[in-house]
């Protein structure tokens, strides 16, 4: 499948080289405001093609990306330290309104990934600018802090993340929720709870105060995505979309384990939940809804 990716910078480029050494596109257009930027990221991962797997990749305008199955949208203002996802509010809503249309236009049978933050919102925003059905719009939501979760748990408890039944959901933001009601295991403290929610909800801020940026988790995260709904696999991934009601609140796009497949967004499921997790995931949820308003009155002005 071809493959659009929007921004060649660090979360573009790594989903990119994730792809082709993981041999999941048949070829990947990367398109960028800084075209030398895209250019040399293309030409550096098409030099590891002889030695992994034979995709073409290019740099390219909008134009090239038509006939791609999925177009990834990483353009955006990052974040930089001490600043917050929804700091990013109004920068990202102006980007997204050039970038959109372009797509809606070029790719019109797309299935978008949104991992440009603050993600929710942002995927929100695709979808009112795009006219896309919902299940063709995914945010990369909590894929990331679940994998965090899943990871850190997988130390301490020495299983495999694979089979570790927690998870993070609501808002991919610091009102995140981990949930722990799944898992089943005594050696699990309240205090050790205490300390992985610290590493987990604040890990990326201290991954960006010591390196700059974040991109290796979630550049395999959304290359995986992309494998999903290439093999059409019906995998679980805790992404964010765009539901008619999460915990009483309308139209907000929020983070539940959902099912991943050729039409993008499948079946969502709803984990075990205790009532105090759920009313923290109820906050989050609140806390997404309060930014998408601000974000949906800056593109109507």
């Amino acid at each position: 499948m071809k493959i659009g990716i929007i921004g060649a910078g660090n979360v573009g480029s790594t989903i990119a080289y994730t792809l082709v050494i993981n041999n999941i596109a048949s070829e990947i257009v990367l398109v960028d405001t800084n075209t030398a930027k895209a250019k040399a990221e293309a030409n550096d991962i098409m030099h590891a093609t002889p030695v992994s797997h034979n995709v073409k990749i290019n740099d390219g305008d909008y134009e090239d990306i038509k006939g791609a199955g999925i177009v990834i949208i990483t353009a955006g203002s990052r974040r930089k330290p001490g600043q917050t996802r929804t700091d990013l509010l109004e920068i990202n809503t102006k980007i997204f309104a050039s970038i959109v249309p372009e797509i809606v236009k070029y790719a019109p049978e797309s299935i978008i990934i949104i991992a440009s933050n603050p993600v929710d919102v942002m995927a929100h925003i695709t979808l009112k600018l795009s006219g896309f059905p919902p299940n063709r719009i995914i945010a990369s939501g909590t894929i990331l802090d679940t994998a965090r979760l899943q990871s850190i748990l997988s130390r301490h408890l020495a299983i495999s993340p694979k089979y570790i039944n927690a998870y993070v959901l609501g808002e991919h933001g610091d009102s995140q929720t981990l949930i722990w009601s799944g898992l089943k295991n005594g050696k699990i403290t309240k205090k050790l709870m205490e300390d992985i929610d610290n590493e987990v909800r604040y890990g990326g801020k201290k991954i960006i105060e010591g390196k700059g940026a974040t991109f290796y988790g979630i550049g395999c995260c959304v290359a995986r995505l992309c494998q999903a709904i290439i093999n059409d696999e019906n995998a679980v991934f805790t992404v964010s979309s765009h539901r008619s009601e999460a915990e009483g609140i309308k139209d907000v796009f929020a983070s539940y384990p959902t099912v991943i497949n050729k039409n993008g967004i499948g079946k969502i499921l709803k984990p075990e939940i205790s009532n105090e997790e759920k009313q923290l995931l109820i906050k989050s949820i609140e806390a997404v809804k309060a930014n998408t308003k601000t974000a949906l009155a800056a593109i109507n002005k």
